[in-house]
């Protein structure tokens, strides 16, 4: 999983693994992993896996080598 902005920072890392078999059981041990400020960011971010928004949403099934990104929203004018 790669974080990016405010993902980054509330869970102190730029990326980590995770052997989870979809996106939905992935999220949660992120949740668990990291905490309230983390949940927080991510109820606004995005989450696309290889590049793209997840076609079947959370239940989508992750396979080896899969790039699930956390991409919080942008502010800046």
């Amino acid at each position: 999983m790669r974080l990016f902005a405010q993902a980054r920072e509330a869970a102190g890392r730029a990326s980590d693994r995770f052997d989870d078999a979809t996106l939905r059981e992935l999220l949660d041990s992120a949740r668990t992993r990291y905490g309230a400020p983390f949940v927080a960011v991510l109820d606004t971010a995005r989450v696309w896996v290889n590049g793209d928004e997840p076609a079947t949403g959370e239940g989508t099934i992750l396979h080896d080598g899969d790039e699930v990104a956390v991409l919080p929203p942008v502010s800046g004018g």
